[in-house]
């Protein structure tokens, strides 16, 4: 940050004499950022590195500094034009120089926090206040993000999940003030992938239309939902604005990775990868933790919580209690047919009476998807071979959606929103890498390193592995949780969490109704 302008105060005496001020509230102190504290965290990350290390950290440092820089000197510069305008139309030769401090208004962290509901919804960004209650209809990445970090500072996230030229739509939700106690903290892969997803659609349309027999249909299968897969990491690192040079182009890539060639809605991802980013691992708030009644990673779901994600409660019944107290053994066959759900949930938001940003072009893209999957599994001589297509092509993406939940599963899980000044900690808490050679980096689609994206979520996955030692250096330093487990171990991992879950789930103490068929289920554990 630019520092404050020094003090003027002995020449504007000399140009133009002006009269005592009243006494003012002292100003605040100068931004500072403690070497030994989190809320400096990104300067933690240079250190007394040299080479490479030190080269992929600083185009971090490097970005953030150009934001804050210009956002600077825009503002000075606007200042600078509106005197010369006053005392242009005041007919005076004289140069005023305005009293500083005399026109910040302060509030406190308190009545910024009064502000946190939909129609009054304040944040505070590097200090200063703005009102988003109108914005959030139209934040791009809807309004869930919003309302979750409502009536708090949100520097952290705005920097970590913002281009640079979102700072131009801040300029008209200032509100002038100014949080008295606020301390702010601080292509090559993408041609591949693609390259290889057009390969792998040829082959298995080529092996599908022009060849017969039943092993060369089935590899076929495999062959789609590794497709599947790899195009999922394309969407997710497009919804992210990693992939293409402009904004357009990442939306173009989005919806034929996601919409045509996967059948998921990216507006649908949007709406939920949003919430998890900014609320990880929250019970109540993250989406990717609420999977009731199927699972349940805490025994807080036993007591029904309200999902403020979903704005409705999570019923744990009968039902859900039967389902959990068996989900450490149904985790696996679930997850064959995981995708199945996420069709679900598409058409459900697509159809629903939400406002979701580019519905028809959604709606459109998923259209495409569904013509030409049918078509291509009609293409087979048989219902058998159809059966086994399907199953098979579904079964595959298992792989992926266990790795998202291989990720958060067993890491720390907490109630509530998070807070503007601990959300390096509840990414770090919330995460778990999945540790692989080089090699298999493009098998992980760069989600093996879970900390780091979340942490830096637009830094292309071709960088992840190189800032890796970086963050791990950096959550040793604050005594922070960097947990980092092999592909085994984190599967081992998972289903200890879902049987711990389990076990809680079938004691006959919990406030659930009791038949005679739960007994005799239960009656050896």
């Amino acid at each position: 940050m630019r520092p404050d302008p020094p003090d003027k105060s002995g020449l504007r005496d000399l140009i133009d004499p002006l009269p005592p001020l009243p006494s003012l509230p002292p100003p605040p102190p100068p931004l500072q950022f403690a070497p030994d504290s989190t809320k400096g965290f990104f300067f933690d990350l240079i250190g007394n590195r040299s080479g490479s290390e030190r080269r992929w950290c600083s185009w971090v440092l490097l970005r953030i500094s150009i934001l804050r820089t210009s956002s600077a000197r825009s503002a000075a510069a606007a200042d600078d034009d509106q005197r010369q305008q006053q005392q242009q139309q005041q007919g005076t030769g004289v140069f005023r120089l305005p009293p500083m401090e005399a026109e910040k208004k302060y509030i406190t962290s308190e009545e910024l926090r009064k502000h946190s509901s939909p129609g009054d919804l304040w944040i505070s960004i590097q200090g200063k206040v703005y009102d988003v209650s109108e914005w959030a209809k139209r934040h791009p990445g809807g309004e869930v993000p919003l309302l979750t970090l409502a009536g708090q500072d949100v520097t952290d996230a705005f920097l970590a999940y913002h281009p640079g030229s979102a700072w131009q739509h801040l300029e008209g939700l200032y509100t002038g003030l100014r949080v008295r106690d606020s301390v702010p903290s601080e292509g090559h892969v993408a041609v591949c992938s693609l390259a290889s997803i057009a390969l792998m659609l040829s082959l298995c349309v080529y092996g599908v239309a022009a060849c017969e027999g039943a092993a060369v249909h089935f590899l076929c299968a495999v062959l789609l939902g590794l497709l599947w897969i790899q195009s999922a990491y394309v969407g997710h690192d497009a919804g992210h604005y990693q992939v293409m040079t402009s904004t357009g182009f990442n939306r173009v890539a989005q919806i034929l990775a996601g919409n045509c060639l996967t059948g998921i809605s990216i507006a649908w991802w949007k709406w939920t990868h949003n919430a998890h980013h900014l609320a990880c691992n929250s019970l109540d708030h993250d989406p990717d933790l609420q999977h009731i009644p199927v699972f349940a990673v805490s025994s807080r779901f036993f007591n029904s919580l309200t999902s403020i994600f979903y704005g409705r409660t999570l019923k744990f019944d009968f039902a859900a209690r039967l389902l959990v107290s068996y989900q450490h053994w149904t985790f696996y066959p679930v997850m064959c047919f995981g995708r199945i759900n996420l069709f679900i949930q598409t058409f459900l938001l697509l159809f629903s009476k939400r406002r979701v940003p580019d519905r028809a072009l959604n709606i459109l893209g998923i259209l495409v998807f569904w013509t030409w999957y049918p078509l291509l599994v009609s293409f087979l001589p048989n219902w058998p071979e159809r059966a086994m297509f399907v199953v098979t092509s579904l079964s595959v993406t298992a792989v992926q959606h266990i790795q998202f939940c291989l990720n958060h599963f067993s890491a720390n899980v907490y109630m509530g929103p998070p807070n503007g000044n601990d959300w390096f900690e509840k990414q770090t808490g919330g995460t778990i890498d999945i540790s692989c050679p080089t090699w298999m980096d493009w098998f992980h689609g760069g989600l093996q390193f879970q900390l780091e994206h979340h942490l830096f979520p637009r830094l292309p996955r071709c960088q992840l592995r190189k800032i890796s030692p970086l963050a791990r250096d950096l959550c040793k330093k604050h005594n922070l949780p960097y947990r980092s487990l092999s592909f085994w171990e984190a599967n081992v991992s998972t289903i200890r969490t879902l049987r711990t879950a389990a076990l809680q789930a079938r004691d006959l103490s919990s406030p659930v109704p009791k038949n005679l068929v739960w007994e005799a289920v239960n009656t050896h554990g």
